[in-house]
This record gives structure tokens, sequence and C-alpha cells, in this order.
């Protein structure tokens, strides 16, 4: 069968017929869905793995006739479509935002924390639509789940207990009323990374519940998730609380052509970005120059420590999730430190649960790898740890849907190494000292050392990270936990025994020092990293100048 030049994608097989309606969303600007100067689709990620010339060429059609109508839209494998920015475009959300923030702030904090939790129960009521858009933009399911717990738990009841306890405080003394509370920023535009959108353009609903009004840019190559869960979701949410139209603006656009309207407009007050740590890096310093604030999300290098008394198989599960994605999300493991002690067996372990870990369909519950593009740096990361000493564990090829090697693979295997040598491991292994956003884990052994002073070296390891996003522990002893989590200041979360990437209420989802967040990183509470703190003081009858020195 053929759909406008468009061979199904088996041979000898007719693709099914469509069984859902096609999503599509325009701009969503000022309340109003507004046309866009062109439209990008999204294909599912089954019909890639299956055929990536067939994919091209659904994609080639889609581009020359972008009519929902045309026979391309209508291939099963076509799941929804978004409009495309332009430079009008841009300016006319931001200036919609700044036209609706002054009323959306003074909305009752209550209100705008219900908000929060109404928007909650919407995302359970369509779990399952969320996870298919994100299945068909290639996140295996396993990985999509865990993208939507982040914002499940990041609006739990007891998340957002917390924060109403952070936006608003209220004391008496001395006759007065004294008010410690978080105003809004004001604009805040969104700019979500296209590895893990979903997550990070959903940081918008606690941006939101501060009291600013916001822009979303979702990634142009992976929009979908984004326009669903925003103007699918939360849009119709604000239109029934009553919230000004602006209050809520979702575009879809290139991230530089975004990002310079945006520095450039006097009415952005704050720019969340989400991208790598050298481009971040500068970024932070095009908003310092021109009085924005830069909330910054960059990149991660993960460390996880095994002491010798862990539970080894519950480590080596947590140490694992490096793999989740094929590496490419900022808060995995991306390196280990295991007690010599233990070093074989932990290896062992890990060498069999590595080889475990296969590529495959995107809806397979046994699969977190997903497709690799551009591999060169992964190979010369691994190529310069084997030629500095380091063996490898397993992995190290690139690999077809089935599994067997192939230098025209989609997926690289997942692939541990071992280091041995702690004091110089980050000068010697390229992989140890920086991200590397692969299926790479390098293993490190330290040389046999008293255990006091080898913890004390650990921990060192761990402060003198030159990233910060999250850390992890393995040990049963209660003295060695009071050490390692009294004395490592370095990110922004710390998780002992427990699954590494995982989220809880209370605990930040995002956040972290150094490389990861900036100047001025630490944990990242959207609500409050979008606000400021402000004293009020409201007092009847009482003399200014015994005010002045009153004690």
């Amino acid at each position: 069968m053929t759909v406008t030049g468009i061979t199904s994608t088996r041979a000898s097989e007719s693709p099914p017929a469509r069984t859902k309606p096609l999503l599509s969303y325009s701009l969503y600007i000022g309340g109003k869905d507004v046309e866009g100067v062109g439209w990008v689709y999204t294909v599912s990620a089954k019909s890639l793995l299956e055929d990536v010339f067939t994919s091209v060429r659904l994609k080639r059609a889609l581009e020359r006739d972008p009519d929902p109508a045309s026979p391309a839209a209508q291939h099963p494998y076509v799941v929804g479509r978004c409009a495309v920015v332009g430079d009008d475009e841009i300016d006319l959300a931001t200036e919609a935002a700044a036209g609706a923030v002054r009323e959306w702030a003074a909305f009752p904090l209550a209100q705008r924390l219900e908000f929060g939790a109404r928007f909650r129960e919407q995302l359970i009521a369509h779990r399952e639509t969320i996870l298919e858009i994100l299945v068909a933009e290639a996140h295996p399911i396993t990985l999509a789940r865990w993208e939507l717990t982040c914002l499940l738990q990041g609006l739990s009841p007891e998340s957002i207990s917390y924060y109403e306890s952070q936006m608003h405080a209220e004391y008496t003394h001395g006759g007065r009323r004294l008010i410690i509370r978080r105003q809004a920023d004001g604009v805040v535009g969104i700019h979500p990374p296209q590895n893990a959108p979903l997550p990070n353009s959903g940081l918008a609903i606690p941006i939101l519940m501060a009291g600013n009004a916001v822009v979303v840019r979702a990634p142009r190559s992976i929009a979908l998730s984004t326009l669903y869960i925003l103007r699918g979701l939360a849009a119709p949410l604000l239109e029934e609380m009553g919230a000004p139209p602006g209050t809520l603006n979702v575009i879809c656009g290139r991230p530089q052509q975004t990002l310079d309207r945006w520095l450039e407009h006097p009415a952005m007050n704050d720019i969340l970005y989400s991208g790598g740590s050298p481009e971040g890096l500068r970024f932070e310093q095009e908003c310092l120059k021109r009085g924005k604030k830069p909330i910054l999300e960059l990149a991660g290098n993960d460390g996880v420590v095994v002491w010798k008394d862990a539970d080894i198989p519950n480590a080596v599960q947590a140490i694992t999730e490096s793999f989740f994605g094929s590496g490419q999300i900022c808060m995995v493991p991306n390196y280990v430190i295991v007690h010599p002690d233990i070093a074989d067996e932990l290896i062992e372990r890990l060498r069999v649960a590595t080889e475990a870990v296969r590529p495959g369909y995107p809806d397979d519950e046994s699969v977190l790898l997903s497709p690799v593009r551009r591999s060169e740096r992964f190979f010369a990361l691994l190529r310069q740890a084997l030629e500095a000493g380091g063996q490898l564990i397993a992995g190290g090829h690139r690999v077809e849907l089935d599994g067997s090697p192939s230098q025209a693979g989609q997926f690289l295997q997942a692939t541990a190494v071992r280091t041995d040598g702690l004091l110089d491991a980050r000068e010697r292994f390229d992989m140890v000292r920086e991200e590397t956003f692969f299926p790479l884990l390098p293993v490190v052994v330290p040389e046999p050392t008293p255990d006091d002073v080898l913890l004390d070296q650990v921990i060192d390891f761990v402060n003198a990270n030159a990233y910060g996003l999250r850390n992890s522990l393995w040990s049963r002893s209660p003295a060695v936990v009071d050490e390692f989590v009294r004395h490592v200041r370095n990110g922004g979360m710390l998780k002992v025994n427990d699954s590494h990437i995982g989220f809880l209420p209370y605990l930040p989802t995002h956040g972290g020092t150094g490389l990861t967040s900036g100047a001025f990183g630490e944990a990242n509470y959207p609500i409050l990293k979008a606000s400021h703190l402000q004293g009020v003081s409201i007092s009847e009858g009482v003399s200014p100048r015994v005010a002045m020195l009153d004690l």
C-alpha cells in the first residue's frame, strides 16, 4: 500500500487504519488559538525503528503538504501536529503574559495552589494518553512513567502544603501585623529541552502557582506532549478559574529565535533555560546583562557511592538507572565509586545487569534504551578510557533493534567500564570528569585504604565535582550515612539507599550546584525560584519615631 509515495512499514503489510483522530494544536496566545507560520508533525518513533526510509519519506511528504486531510497526515503513524511560531507571535505571547500578570498575581494564593492540585488530577485522568504520546515521541514506556511521576510528585498534596508554608507567613508584634511572603517575579519564559520536554515544560505549573504569567516554548522536534498537557489540560482549568487571558501562553519554535526575542523584550522578567552547561552559562551572562533572572537547568554528572556494607543487589538496580533513555537524561547516575572490598562482586553483578539491558520498541515494558543519533563522542570517550587503563565490563557497540552489532545501528549498548584509582580518576578519565549523555558508566575502584581515610577521600571527590545535580550513597552503617549526609555539600539532592532518579513529595525534582545550575544554583523549587521574598509591616496608631527605635 502507498500513501502519497509512503510505503507501509513492512513490505508485505499495509499499515493499520487510523483508530484515533489526529491531535492538532495551534499556538495558544492570550487565551486564543492563533495561526502560526507553518506546522511540525509528530510521527511515531515506531516508524523510524521499523523502516527508517519510510519514516523519512513520510516526514518529507508532510513537509510538502501539511494539510491534516492529506493522505500522508492520515497515515496511522502520524500522531499529531503543532503550529510553528514567528517573531511577531513570540512578542505577542510575551505581551499577552505581561497584560495578565497583575490580575493573576492578585488571585489568592490558596486559589493558585488549588489550580496545581486540579492539574494533577487531570494528569492522572489522562495518564494513558500522555504515556501514549511520550512513547510516540520515542520515550520507552518505563521512562515515560518516570517522567509523569516527576510532575505528580511535584504537585502532590504534601509538596503543595510545603509550597504554601514557604510562600506566606504572618506574625504579630507590638500591635503590628508582620507578613513574610514571596511575590511573583512577573513574566517567565520557559525553554524545555528536547530530550525531556514534558517534565520540564510542566514546571510552568508551579511557576503559575507563584502568580507569574508564563510563555512556554515547546521544542519543534518534540512538541506534542508539551502542547497536550498545557494547552489541552492546563489552559481549560485556568479558563474555568477566571484567570485573565495571557496567564498561560504556549508556542512552538526554534530555540535561538525564541530566546533572542525574550532577551530583547522589556516585559520578560525570568527565563527558565534547560540545556548544556557551556551554552547555559553563556546564556546566564546574557540574561544578567539585560536585567533578567536566569533560572538554569543544565547538565549533571551524578555520582553513586557504594560502601562495603551496601545492599549490593539493590545498589546495582539503582546503578543501572544510568541507562534510562540511553543516559540522555541529566539526573541519571554518571559514575560509581565502589569500595574495593566489594568491587569484584558488584562489578560482576553489574555486568550481568548491564548485558540484560537491550534495545527494542518504546512500548515494550522491558526496554530502557532510546535511539542515539550521533555517537562519535561516545566512542571517543570509551577509547580514551581504555587507552588510559580502563577495563570494559560490558557493552561498547552500536546495535540494531534486535541487539545485533552494527555500525549503522540506531542504539548504543549499555556500556560499563572499570577504572582503578580514585584520587586521579578525573584527570585520567574524561568520562568520569564530564557528563557524557550516553549509556556509558565508569565504575571507579579506589586503592585499598583504611576506611576512615577512604570515606574522607570519597566525600572530597564528590564535593569536588564541577557539576552538582544528585548524589547517592549505599551503606547500612549509620555512622557512614551520617558522615556522608553531614559533609556532602555538592548537589541539589542526596539519596541514601534509594532509587537515584526517583521523585519524592516535599523534595525538589530539579536543581543543583556548579555547572548544573550556574552561579546561584541550588535545589530548584520553581514556585520559589520564580518569586522573591518581601517583608510587610501593617500597623495602626504607632508613632514613626517610637517605631524607629523599637527594640
